[in-house]
């Protein structure tokens, strides 16, 4: 997905760039659109599909030959995961919110930031490091613990109140 998204984004990002400054009628110097989208687009994107080319290459069987040590990794991730989500939704629970706001709320809460995580383990501690696999496996759980959760929300949009009147007075 994330290469798909900069691909899409270095294909569209100076036709939209152009039109929506346009619509202002402000002037937009394609020099200046060009080496945006090649600094903040197609160098991280290059520099990204060589870096995987090599980790593949180099260092790829780590996670399969650390079964354990990925479980040990795994478990406190698992529940800190849903220990975030527990609290934050039960507090919007009590807070009367409607399932709409519980749920993202509780979602974001939850959700770690693994991308951000690999790049700084891997800038700081380098990749063979233990800081560096645990992000890795932070990143495999993740996804299928979130699925869970979005399961538990549509299980559970019952418990919350069909109307958005105290979720405004809340959030205002």
């Amino acid at each position: 997905m994330v290469a798909i998204n900069s691909l899409t984004l270095l294909v569209l990002y100076g036709p939209l760039g152009k039109f929506l400054l346009g619509i202002n009628r402000m002037p937009v110097p394609w020099q200046a659109l060009l080496l945006s989208i090649s600094i903040y687009v197609a160098l991280p994107l290059v520099a990204g599909y060589f870096t995987r080319r090599w980790i593949v290459r180099t260092k790829g069987e780590t996670i399969v030959e650390n079964p354990l040590t990925i479980l040990w990794i795994a478990i406190p991730l698992f529940l800190q995961t849903w220990l975030i989500f527990g609290i934050t939704y039960g507090v919007a629970r009590l807070l009367r919110f409607r399932c709409e706001d519980a749920a993202p709320s509780a979602m974001i809460g939850a959700s770690n930031h693994f991308e951000v995580a690999i790049a700084t383990a891997t800038m700081l501690y380098g990749l063979s490091s233990g800081a560096a696999l645990a992000t890795v496996v932070g990143v495999l759980i993740e996804v299928p613990v979130m699925l869970t959760l979005v399961r538990v929300c549509l299980r559970t949009q019952h418990w919350f109140p069909r109307s958005g009147r105290r979720t405004q007075e809340v959030a205002g």
